[in-house]
């Protein structure tokens, strides 16, 4: 096999990452814009050791999988399984939990169903667009190219509400307007580098968040004065400030310009305080079906001691404190442990602590204490636990360990290493909270007593 070989094949498999898989010459194939069931001319472009890369030359037989694709913005990098029905998405992703936990974990859990989304469009709660400029030196916002960091102009994301799309239309047209200069990323800079949009997908409250690479509080509050008029959902206006030549958005500071500091929403029953550094799953009905599944893995009494690692602004552990007799959350960015602590509060939860730190330094000094809880709920980002908040609450030998994982390749190393500590892999659940992208969740329960 070589490079611009055409071979006539069907693809037989699917990544999470968009592209089907067929095999050539008993050589792995990934072809971008293809499902299962397609029958192709591909035509070769990267011929690797083990695999090989191509393109569709011509269709000649489409799948039964095979639909039109609702948005015609392909580069986004966004949305990798619009040209696929819902059913055969989830069917994608189910695949990608069991052969993570089964092939790589090397565990035998029992898989439950995939919970779907009922709606593939508008759920996301957030949106953070860059801003930059275009061919002809003008601002734009948009999301980053697949894999690059160049940004593509976009009036309207079908994953957002609505409205995210009109306030940022009137953001951009005040700051071509008023020549506010836009961030370069090479030079360092320019003062606008993202819109950062929340929205209380209950409460319908809406958060604005400037971020600049310097204070700009008298450029801005003219642009404050025609959203607050413009958009009566808005309730907080903040602008956060981040000088650093990074690509981390948010900084170290933000100041609020109008309103509230935060926004309300609902989670699990709970009202819950955001601020522009709270981490929120970003499709909240989702969510809750989520941390439902996540509260019945825990299997609570009302006697046991919970402990939350990770826990953000606490909407897990809060979900799941009427419960319990006693919760502790563990988060390590102040302003969401402040959160955590006032959605307690407005909650009238009186049995929960939240502390700040880092989730294997404050769980080993938990366990050092004597603080056994019997019950650790855990959710962690993307490169999942650290060794030491493994290794911490193995020590702690709580009865049952619930992860909750948005990456079911390092939940799967992290649930194997706890499979080595003395606990078992018992259930799985996938749940797709971001349907039409590459990501799924995943709720594992790891069991002492079945080890």
């Amino acid at each position: 096999m070589k490079k611009n070989d055409i071979f006539e094949t069907e693809i037989i498999d699917m990544t999470t990452e968009g592209s089907g898989v067929c095999r050539v010459d008993n050589m792995a194939v990934f072809v971008p814009h293809t499902a299962v069931g397609d029958r192709i001319r591909v035509r070769i472009v990267k011929v690797l050791k083990s695999y090989a890369f191509g393109i569709v030359e011509e269709l000649l037989e489409p799948s039964a999988d095979r639909i039109a694709p609702a948005c015609g913005l392909s580069q986004c990098g966004g949305c990798l399984f619009q040209h696929i029905t819902y059913d055969a998405e989830l069917r994608v992703k189910e695949k990608a939990v069991q052969d993570a936990f089964i092939r790589l974990g090397k565990l035998s859990p029992e898989f439950l169903p995939i919970l779907g989304a009922e709606s593939r469009t508008r759920y996301r709660n957030k949106a953070q667009y860059p801003f930059a400029l275009d061919k002809t030196g003008q601002p734009i916002l948009g999301f980053f190219v697949r894999r690059s960091h160049r940004v593509i102009s976009v009036k309207d994301c079908l994953l957002q509400p609505e409205l995210f799309g009109k306030i940022a239309g009137t953001v951009l047209e005040f700051v071509r307007r008023n020549s506010i200069s836009v961030y370069n990323e090479s030079s360092g800079k320019g003062d606008m580098r993202h819109l950062y949009l929340r929205c209380g997908q209950h409460s319908g409250e809406v958060m604005v968040c400037f971020i600049v690479r310097k204070p700009i509080r008298k450029k801005l509050m003219p642009l404050v004065e025609i959203l607050t008029e413009q958009y009566p959902q808005i309730k907080s206006i903040s602008m956060n400030c981040n000088p650093k030549k990074t690509n981390v958005i948010l900084g170290d500071s933000t100041e609020t310009l109008w309103g509230k500091d935060t926004i309300t929403d609902t989670m699990c029953g709970n009202a819950v305080d955001l601020s522009p550094e709270s981490f929120y799953q970003v499709n909240t009905i989702q969510a809750e079906r989520l941390y439902g599944a996540a509260k019945e893995f825990a299997q609570l009494t009302g006697k046991e001691r919970l402990l939350d690692l990770y826990c953000g602004a606490g909407t897990i552990g809060l979900s799941m404190a009427d419960a319990v007799s006693e919760l502790v959350g563990v988060e390590i960015v102040p302003e969401a442990v402040e959160n955590a602590k006032e959605n307690a509060a407005r909650a009238g939860v009186k049995n929960a602590a939240f502390f700040c730190g880092d989730a294997g330094s404050i769980a080993g000094k938990l366990a050092e204490q004597g603080t056994a809880p019997d019950v650790i709920v855990v959710d962690p980002p993307r490169k999942g636990c650290d060794e030491a908040a493994l290794w911490a609450m193995v020590q702690m030998q709580p009865e049952r360990i619930v992860m909750i994982s948005c990456n079911a390749t390092t939940a799967a190393r992290d649930c194997a290493m706890l499979s080595r500590m003395g606990y078992a892999a018992e259930r799985v659940q996938p749940v797709d909270l971001f349907p039409g992208t590459g990501h799924v969740e995943c709720v594992v329960l790891m069991s002492r007593d079945k080890a």
